[in-house]
């Protein structure tokens, strides 16, 4: 996804549509918690003038993330809209967007498109509880206690304690 400015200004107040399947592994090595990462459709408009191009970008594919829980595989939905835009020249440009200088005579959206994606992944991401795959659920001397299975079991460490109140309210009925 790259074009040379001579490129572009060809079509300066003409419509420049595009849709294309790009390749993203880059972003793998950019994030450590992308594990990997479907090729994405780009697709949109630029909007093109002497001073600046503008793209209208529709970002969609999938990622690979971990499970916060469980660290399996989980398929995390990408599908962006954003507006990004190039200035052709050094000038005081006004907006609410973040802008991009252009840095030589090429355009080239590869590292934009990185940036969203990497801004896309959560905090978090949970797999579907019915997984039975992923972190182990015991070891040595440990295992993992859900809360359902927990309510009505007295901890052992505290079964004497429950035993004195117990006695306590017998003797008070005499």
């Amino acid at each position: 996804m790259k074009w040379t400015l001579s490129q572009l200004q060809k079509y300066r107040s003409k419509d420049f549509p595009f849709d294309e399947i790009v390749n993203v592994d880059e972003v793998i090595k950019l994030e450590s918690d992308i594990r990997d990462a479907s090729p994405m459709r780009i697709r949109g408009r630029a909007d093109i003038d002497s001073a600046k191009v503008t793209f209208h970008l529709k970002i969609e594919g999938h990622l690979i993330l971990p499970c916060s829980r469980t660290l399996v595989d989980v398929k995390f939905p990408i599908n962006v809209e954003t507006i990004e835009t190039f200035l052709l020249k050094s000038i005081d440009y006004e907006t609410e967007e973040e802008v991009h200088q252009v840095k030589g005579d090429v355009i080239d959206l590869m590292p934009v498109i990185h940036e969203i994606l990497i801004l896309e992944v959560p905090m978090q991401v949970f797999c579907d509880e019915s997984s039975e795959e992923g972190a182990p659920q015991s070891g040595k001397d440990w295992e993992v206690i859900r809360e359902q299975d927990n309510k009505d079991k007295v901890d052992p460490r505290l079964a004497g304690l429950a035993q004195f109140f117990n006695q306590k309210d017998s003797s008070s009925d005499t």
